[in-house]
């Protein structure tokens, strides 16, 4: 029978929850904050200062704007396209380069683990970067140029290699007795056994792709192929909001522009906000293979 604990225990279980229950709370109330604007009368959102706590009469206008705009509807599908599609492309890239990376009887696969390495503590630049990009591959204004260059994470990749080393090597052993070649091995028995660590990844790869902008703003000229987050980046800190304004509600054009960046942030964002929850078991499990040995 478990007891009760001691009375410094008990203080310091209480303590704890405290704690996190405020950190809890500041955590969550700017999401709550940017919600409850959104939701909120242009007009009165303008003249409120301070903490919210509910929305400043119900008003969806901001919404409509949002929606109305085609040029989110167009970042919509380019990001889409490029999580979907990018994601896919990394994680299966990456698997398979760490699976190479196992295989006790390939040659160089602790020399390409130290080139891997490297590219982690040194860079060429971003200069040299961007015209490796444009002009000797030619993906100047493609979309590819925000998928193919960064296709595999050193990191993530490293990830993977742990989790497929800890695979007992019995398992592989007897499916090359039935006649398996690395191919079979790597499909049938690698990867199922590696739901966790793939949940992970897509999780990593995936919120990368979705929150990038900086590749998309070096190498993207074609607002048609801008991706989403370059269209809040105009929202917010380039105030262009006018043609949303135009097509959206009439009233005090500063105070329906506030209204409009709070609305964009909260569209953009919970697409993700929405998948995390599907993967967050897999992800401290993934994460923390490979830290502990025994």
């Amino acid at each position: 029978m478990v007891g009760k604990g001691s009375l410094g225990e008990r203080i310091f279980d209480k303590f704890n929850i405290v704690l996190l229950t405020f950190i809890m709370i500041i955590t969550l109330y700017p999401v709550i904050y940017v919600l409850f604007a959104s939701l909120s009368d242009s007009n009165a959102l303008l003249a409120h200062t301070g903490l919210l706590f509910k929305p400043l009469g119900l008003n969806v206008d901001a919404y409509k704007a949002v929606i109305n705009n085609p040029n989110i509807v167009t970042g919509y599908c380019v990001t889409l396209f490029v999580v979907i599609v990018g994601t896919f492309l990394n994680v299966f890239v990456t698997a398979i380069s760490a699976f190479v990376l196992t295989r006790k009887q390939f040659p160089l696969n602790k020399v390409l683990l130290v080139f891997i390495v490297f590219t982690m503590y040194f860079g060429g630049g971003m200069i040299p970067r961007y015209l490796f990009i444009n002009d000797t591959l030619g993906m100047g204004n493609s979309i590819w140029a925000l998928m193919l260059p960064g296709l595999i994470s050193t990191y993530n990749l490293i990830i993977m290699r742990t989790n497929f080393q800890s695979i007992p090597d019995s398992l592989e052993e007897s499916a090359k007795i039935d006649g398996a070649n690395d191919i079979t091995i790597f499909f049938k028995i690698i990867l199922p056994l590696s739901k966790a660590i793939i949940a992970v990844m897509v999780l990593m790869y995936g919120v990368g792709h979705w929150n990038a902008w900086f590749d998309a703003m070096l190498f993207i000229r074609s607002r048609d192929l801008y991706p989403l987050q370059i269209i809040l980046r105009e929202i917010l800190i380039s105030n262009s909001t006018d043609s949303m304004i135009a097509s959206g509600a009439g009233g005090d054009i500063e105070a329906i522009g506030e209204s409009i960046k709070y609305a964009t942030i909260v569209v953009s964002t919970v697409p993700i906000l929405c998948v995390y929850p599907f993967v967050q078991k897999y992800f401290t499990k993934g994460v923390m293979i490979g830290a502990v040995k025994g």
